[in-house]
């Protein structure tokens, strides 16, 4: 791709702008609320300080904890890919579940289309991943989109295979491309300047909120997307410097290599780091994937701090949120393509009006759950194709939207974890997993085979067959 049309807007883009703009219902934005979305790439559950994980820095991540509600479940519902962000937004912008968005996106009303037709001014910068006309269906304004993920080399080039004898990629060196960005290519100035890609989403996000006049306009829907903590895990090194390697601790459900081939064992996130895992390897990859953590935390503080000084955040929801999580070392894996809570699991936060501060929802969840979530709060129809129902109850003390909740991952895995238990299914080679979450929450023991355990596992095989039929996955299971 051409460097200077990088973040420049998709041609698919523009073509429906118009349209939508003169459709659109003008309503003033006292009488609806605004929503800043963010959605991050590959941030786990266990990624924010004042939550799960003292040993990360994420003071802004614990500003938006503190300000508003925690949904501590909250799932993607799987995908037919080994990219996984792209199953996880597809779900997200069309409020189809998995089986059914793989096939049916482009038929139904996307998010960003229902709130721009109910008057929204629909805007997106950073990572969409998706289909161009989905893109130009949902937003009036393009600030800019980025690329599905920035390479840093070549596939098993530099940036991945390390730690290893002779590799020396560094993730604060600006000559190795990746989230490392000429300026020039978004601004208009002499070349030779580098920034980072968090940075230069957090500037074009910040201008659009400066540009927002403080009353008289439609309310508006910010959908900011950061690349990051996806690899090629890069920060300064400043940042870098606040994680010395050796301190780094292992997760307790560490091991040299997953015990069995769980499908796509060496897909590309896999081969960021050699076989078998080091407990070396692990604490570099934990080490920059946390470093990057911190960084997008500080460029999502700075929006936050427009968004304050624009005088619009008392009328604005702000939702936080990724498209799965990773294991960067749990299991013996580094990516997301497996079941573990670790990658199926991820963080996601909402405050804005009457939500109450500092509240925590530990019911289980869908992150695409936020197209209904954001329409009910704005008082907008939900489209009936809509399937993942709106969180609003919940954020109003209300208990239990799902029982359990169900994912998969291609025709290689198959889950359904309720309050306590999880099941995942491995078909292509005839394996079975059990875990007590509550007494085992890092998934270490698998209690597939344990007698007193048989009940346990029929009743969560059976959830899991009925989730096949009423979710339309034809995929056939043996009894277990």
């Amino acid at each position: 791709m051409d460097r200077r049309n990088f973040l420049k807007l998709l041609p698919a883009g523009i073509a429906a702008t118009e349209t939508l703009a003169a459709t659109a219902q003008q309503t003033h934005s006292a009488t609806k609320p605004n929503f800043l979305f963010f959605i991050c790439d590959d941030l786990t559950f266990r990624s924010i300080n004042s939550l799960n994980n003292p040993e990360v820095h994420t003071p802004n991540l614990d500003r938006l904890v503190s300000a508003g509600c925690t949904f501590t479940h909250a799932f993607h519902n799987g995908s037919w890919s080994g990219a996984v962000c792209i199953a996880s937004r597809t779900m997200l912008n069309t409020g189809l579940t998995g089986f059914r968005a793989q096939t049916q996106a482009d038929l139904v009303h996307t998010w960003g289309e229902t709130l721009g037709n109910g008057g929204y001014d629909t805007y997106i910068c950073g990572k969409w991943h998706l289909d161009p006309v989905l893109l130009g269906r949902s937003f009036k304004q393009v600030g800019c989109v980025g690329p599905a993920m920035f390479f840093s080399t070549a596939e098993n080039g530099q940036a991945y295979n390390r730690p290893s004898p002779g590799n020396t990629w560094q993730p604060d060196d600006k000559s190795q491309k990746g989230h490392w960005l000429p300026t020039d290519m978004w601004k208009n100035e002499a070349p030779g300047r580098i920034e980072h890609s968090d940075s230069v989403y957090a500037d074009i996000a910040s201008e659009y909120l400066k540009s927002r006049p403080a009353h008289g306009a439609n309310p508006f829907f910010m959908y900011v997307g950061f690349n990051s903590p996806h690899d090629p895990r890069q920060a300064p090194k400043e940042i870098l410097d606040l994680y010395p390697q050796d301190k780094i601790e292992i997760p307790p459900n560490y091991l040299p290599d997953h015990p069995f081939d769980q499908g796509d064992n060496r897909v590309r996130d896999e081969l960021l780091a050699p076989f078998p895992r080091t407990k070396e390897a692990v604490q570099l990859h934990r080490r920059e994937y946390y470093a990057l953590i911190t960084y997008m935390d500080s460029q999502i503080g700075r929006i936050l701090d427009t968004l304050e000084q624009s005088g619009h955040a008392s009328n604005t929801y702000v939702i936080l949120t990724a498209d799965h999580g990773l294991a960067v070392g749990q299991h013996g894996l580094l990516g997301k393509q497996n079941l573990y809570d670790c990658s199926v699991r991820m963080p996601l936060l909402i405050s804005g009006p009457g939500i109450p501060r500092g509240r925590r929802v530990d019911e289980l969840v869908y992150q695409h759950s936020m197209f209904a979530t954001t329409c009910d709060l704005a008082g907008i129809p939900i489209p009936k194709t809509v399937e993942f129902p709106s969180l609003v109850p919940l954020l109003h003390g209300e208990t239990e939207l799902h029982d359990a909740v169900f994912s998969f991952y291609l025709n290689f895995q198959r889950s359904v974890r309720d309050r306590r238990h999880k099941l995942i299914v491995y078909p292509k080679v005839n394996q079975v997993q059990l875990f007590d979450i509550v007494a085992d929450p890092w998934e270490t023991k698998n209690l597939a085979d344990d007698p007193s355990m048989a009940e346990v596992k029929q009743k969560l095989f059976a959830r899991l067959q009925k989730f096949q039929v009423d979710l339309g996955d034809t995929l056939a299971l043996k009894p277990i």
